[in-house]
């Protein structure tokens, strides 16, 4: 077994150019990259929800801000906004410039977030794009200026705040249960893809990560099972 990783454009170019048997993303394919696989291979692609993931807004552990609504991060994300006093924040001289970390474009992550918390509109120029979640933990960490986002189950040494989905909705903390009921307002499923429907050691793997055990080590990494349906009454 190899594992590469690299981002959810990295998996799904390698779907298309068949050099892996399961694409790991956290965005749905495309409908050009669906066609793309059906071209390159005469199947179509088969899409597994795996789990679920919370996009939590990452900032330095003493940054006092404790909430931001969807608009005030897309703002800061689209330059709009540069200083921490200007969204509840401290106003410390040069410590008030906000920092501001993110993906790189062949993210899933990243796309993600432009579409469901910018509206598409584009990055400012000056975001600082890293090449995993994990680098944006580490930068985040070790900056009191920052803000980042990615994965809620990178959260290790950071912050990870409450998020609004408007002025006067309720600030929403990043969690399972929050995740799961639809609540907190930048939720996703993440994705098996495999070119036709699964089989041999591809299928065990997959009934496995599926399976309670396979949910439940989901859980333990800090990702979030799938609902499971509610039983008729």
């Amino acid at each position: 077994v190899q594992v590469t990783g690299g981002g959810s454009g990295t998996g799904i170019a390698a779907l298309i150019n068949g050099s892996t048997d399961i694409c790991a993303a956290s965005r749905p394919m495309k409908d050009q990259e669906k066609q793309a696989v059906q071209q390159r291979h005469g199947q179509a692609v088969k899409e597994i929800p795996a789990a679920l993931d919370g996009v939590a807004i990452f900032l330095y552990q003493d940054n006092p801000v404790e909430v931001l609504t969807l608009a005030q991060v897309k703002a800061i994300y689209t330059g709009k906004v540069t200083r921490w006093s200007e969204v509840g924040g401290q106003k410390s001289g040069h410590r008030d410039q906000i920092i501001v970390y993110g993906r790189e474009n062949n993210s899933g992550t990243y796309l993600y977030f432009k579409e469901h918390v910018l509206g598409n509109e584009n990055f400012a120029p000056f975001i600082q794009s890293l090449p995993g979640t994990a680098a944006v933990i580490n930068a985040v960490s070790k900056d009191p200026h920052a803000i980042g986002y990615g994965g809620i189950a990178y959260a290790k040494g950071v912050k990870a705040i409450k998020v609004k989905r408007d002025e006067r909705a309720p600030a929403v903390e990043p969690s399972l249960a929050t995740v799961e009921s639809g609540h907190y307002p930048i939720s996703r499923s993440l994705y098996f893809y495999t070119v036709g429907v699964p089989q041999g050691a591809v299928k065990a793997f997959i009934d496995w990560v599926l399976s309670d055990e396979g949910q439940k080590t989901c859980e333990a990494v800090g990702y979030y099972p799938l609902r499971k349906a509610t039983p008729r009454q």
